[in-house]
């Protein structure tokens, strides 16, 4: 047993001063101010000390980290997933992009053949297949030699219980809508992107099951104010969760406060679509089958596109934070509930209440991560 004590918990409905947590193998039993929580001699404890205990951060778009990128070796997700409670994220999507489809296939099996012994991490959730059903014309750093038509029998398999939770796809291209309503009535989170889609095309995706986004604004035409095309669609239909990069390169910060007053903490998903350059040096990294040059604030091409991101989850919480000048107990179900939502996860990630999964993060007053439990263990301490 775990006992979290002298916490300002965010639940994140709520914000409760002075409170606990009792965890139970991998489970949150109680949570609320340390009155109604006891201690107990059995547990373990952490003195909080008065720092913010959150919920565990869920990422839905990271191609790799620590030198290792997830399209060019599946093999290495655990490697990653071991190292990920640093930046406060428990559970992710491993993102593999446009490649053959035994690349998806091959990172399917390594989450479903479970984490090595001893493994202590962030949890792999099932994969994200960013293509290959993209448009050629918004491939960004995509392989264009391994872009297709969707196809309904090369999905045929798909689904959360199979290891996929999240594809991104063009809705424009042909067959495209079939496949949406597919895999979206399998319980997979469909989302339109990589792509030239108008705004009709867009909303058509939507009527057919997509619920999706991903990175506004990035790799999809821009917003007109006759032709709202993809942007205008994600930005206005409450239907669909967007997925957003609020690093400052792949968007503005002008843009980051409007996105944030537009859709606010329901419809907004902070991801990184970060690469296997995160938390290494500047230089030459890997993405796919291409290689690309990192320097102290992006990551692109040779030709100067941008290829994924360095940037880190608990780094976009505070750009937010900063930028849009909203409160944590606001940005927090970016990284928390919305996206657990999204996935199907709502009643089992990303709240701290009993009966969850016992996800948290302890951040100091400057929103940094102090200490990461991932399934009820410590999984991350920064001293």
């Amino acid at each position: 047993m775990l006992y979290i004590k002298n916490a300002t918990i965010h639940t994140p409905d709520r914000v409760i001063e002075r409170g606990a947590v009792l965890v139970d193998g991998d489970r949150i039993v109680a949570a609320g101010p340390a009155a109604e929580v006891p201690g107990r001699p059995d547990a373990d404890e952490i003195d909080a000390g008065g720092s913010f205990l959150v919920p565990g951060f869920i990422e839905l778009q990271v191609n790799g980290a620590f030198g290792d990128d997830f399209t060019d070796d599946p093999t290495v997700i655990w490697r990653v997933a071991e190292k990920m409670p640093c930046y406060g994220v428990t559970s992710f999507l491993p993102t593999i992009i446009t490649s053959p489809l035994e690349k998806v296939a091959a990172g399917r099996k390594v989450v479903a053949d479970g984490p090595p012994a001893r493994f202590c991490g962030a949890r792999p959730l099932g994969i994200h297949a960013e293509g290959p059903f993209l448009n050629p014309k918004k491939k960004g750093a995509h392989n264009p030699d391994y872009l297709r038509r969707p196809d309904l029998a090369a999905v045929a398999d798909w689904s959360p219980k199979t290891g996929v939770r999240l594809v991104t796809l063009a809705p424009e291209l042909p067959g495209a809508l079939e496949v949406i309503a597919a895999l979206s009535s399998r319980g997979v989170l469909v989302s339109e992107g990589h792509t030239m889609a108008n705004y009709d095309q867009a909303v058509a995706g939507f009527d057919a099951g997509a619920r999706f986004g991903t990175h506004l604004f990035n790799a999809m035409p821009a917003l007109g104010h006759r032709d709202p095309g993809l942007p205008g669609a994600l930005l206005t239909d409450d239907r669909v969760t967007v997925g957003f990069i609020a690093d400052g390169v792949h968007t503005h910060p002008s843009v980051i406060k409007l996105v944030w007053r537009v859709l606010g903490s329901e419809r907004l998903n902070l991801v990184t679509d970060a690469m296997a350059a995160l938390g290494m040096p500047a230089g030459k990294h890997v993405l796919g089958d291409y290689e690309v040059i990192v320097d102290a604030t992006s990551a692109r091409l040779a030709d100067g596109t941008l290829a994924g991101s360095i940037l880190s989850l608990d780094q976009a919480v505070r750009n937010l934070v900063a930028v849009a000048g909203c409160t944590l107990a606001e940005a927090l179900p970016t990284v928390t509930t919305t996206p657990a939502r999204a996935i199907g996860l709502a009643g089992e990630r990303g709240r701290i209440e009993p009966g969850h999964v016992a996800d948290m993060v302890l951040l100091s007053r400057d929103l940094r991560v102090r200490t990461t439990i991932t399934e009820g263990k410590v999984a991350y301490r920064a001293d």
